[in-house]
């Protein structure tokens, strides 16, 4: 039989689960309410299914298929994640380690609460069946198309003008993103040294913004490479618009598939998540190869804090399943390592954990502000999908031990030894943009 006054039972099973009296309001389909009145994190549960979707799928993934198919609504999504013990029992799947008398208690009270069926469909922008060996070109370019193609008019309300998505670099906490995303672009160049006349490999170039920074800012010509269709289309446009098509060619291409080097200088930002333990070393070997001896290579990419199990498992997980399908967050050991040992010496790393905190707000501040807009354009899974991915992301580079961002400056040497880089920091960022 179907007990009433959902909330109060519901909210007491997840409490013992996650093991602390919870800062959250909540409210069922019942009309019931349950917890503090004046609580920051308020949870409506507006069908019996939500409750289905999370003794089906005990972890993360059952929590973001409630939210993400609407069964579940979170008024405000850094309120409810930012609680340290929902964060570590869910979202690090920890579950595992609460008691089994205490599952079996919450599980029970689900059950009698109506949540009692087979699994609930998926929502339609789970990706699930995958085809091909892992990283292998095919598969790379059908997970990259799940994330990037979903439309340029929805990532121009999130991204901003700018159309850059990666970290911006905050040189003042009162700039806006658009002076922070062209501050980051400028800071690349400058690390790699680039002048005029120079020949830059931007690998995983997206729509096109450090391409167009590094042609019209320092002058040097420019091969942009992203295997999204829909990036390709727009960054040419771009550079057309602009006037710099004779200096920069934006091609549809895999990395793997690059054979025209050498070049002066390598730029990835933002495009080594997609590469994976497996292949590292060959990506490291590669962009070797296409420098030039004296050459700089720039990598920006995320990292994960804690080192990688010995025998690495495949959880399902929300960013596996809706937005990174294959994608791998490496500790910077691994990424250096990798580097080292293709012949780059790794000259200096920058870590940018805060900036990307900053960044991913200024992101959520878009989406909640072109709501509307955005939900036509992609559809409301879509929407939600990216809002709870935002949020979460800004909440783990804000907290300590988690996520990570790093710049590494690696360089071929010449066969002599000679790196070519000045002694000093000062002096190599002390580069200045090309006259226009």
């Amino acid at each position: 039989m179907i007990m009433q006054s959902a909330a109060p039972r519901l909210l007491s099973a997840f409490e013992a689960l996650i093991g602390v009296e919870l800062p959250v309001r909540v409210r069922c389909w019942d009309g019931s309410e349950a917890g503090p009145p004046d609580a920051a994190a308020r949870v409506v549960l507006h069908r019996r299914r939500a409750l289905r979707r999370m003794l089906w799928a005990p972890d993360e993934l059952g929590l973001t298929r409630a939210y993400i198919s609407g069964d579940l609504d979170v008024d405000d999504l850094f309120a409810l994640l930012g609680i340290p013990e929902v964060m570590a029992r869910i979202g690090d799947h920890r579950l595992a380690g609460v008691r089994p008398r205490t599952l079996a208690r919450a599980a029970t009270a689900i059950v009698r609460l109506g949540a009692v069926g087979p699994p609930p469909r998926p929502p339609a922008v789970e990706i699930r069946r995958r085809r091909g060996i892992l990283h292998s070109r095919s598969r790379d370019s059908v997970s990259v198309s799940h994330h990037y193609d979903v439309g340029n008019d929805f990532y121009r309300l999130l991204l901003g003008p700018t159309m850059v998505y990666s970290c911006g670099y905050w040189t003042d906490e009162d700039s806006c993103l658009g002076a922070a995303q062209d501050a980051k672009c400028d800071l690349v160049c400058r690390k790699l040294g680039l002048e005029p006349g120079m020949r830059l490999l931007d690998i995983g170039c997206g729509w096109g913004s450090l391409a167009l920074h590094a042609a019209r800012d320092y002058g040097v010509d420019v091969v942009g490479v992203t295997i999204s269709r829909e990036q390709r289309d727009l960054a040419t446009k771009r550079v057309a618009e602009a006037g710099l098509s004779d200096r920069i060619e934006i091609r549809l291409q895999d990395y793997r598939d690059i054979d025209d080097g050498p070049f002066d200088a390598v730029a990835s930002v933002g495009m080594a998540e997609h590469v994976g333990l497996v292949n590292l070393p060959r990506y490291a070997a590669g962009v070797h190869a296409l420098l030039r001896p004296g050459g700089r290579l720039l990598n920006h990419a995320i990292a994960r804090v804690r080192s990688l199990p010995d025998t690495p498992g495949r959880a399902p997980s929300f960013i596996d399943r809706y937005i990174f399908p294959d994608g791998e967050v490496l500790p910077l050991s691994r990424t250096i390592d990798a580097f080292e040992r293709a012949g780059l010496e790794v000259r200096d790393d920058e870590s940018l954990r805060e900036h990307y905190a900053l960044t991913l707000r200024a992101w959520v501040s878009n989406l909640l502000g072109s709501w509307d807009d955005a939900v036509r354009t992609v559809g409301e899974e879509r929407a939600r999908t990216w809002l709870l991915y935002l949020t979460a992301s800004a909440l783990g580079f804000e907290a300590p031990n988690r996520l990570t961002i790093h710049q590494v400056l690696a360089v071929r040497p010449h066969a002599d030894g000679r790196s070519g880089l000045p002694r000093t920091r000062n002096r190599w960022l002390g580069s200045t943009r090309a006259a226009t």
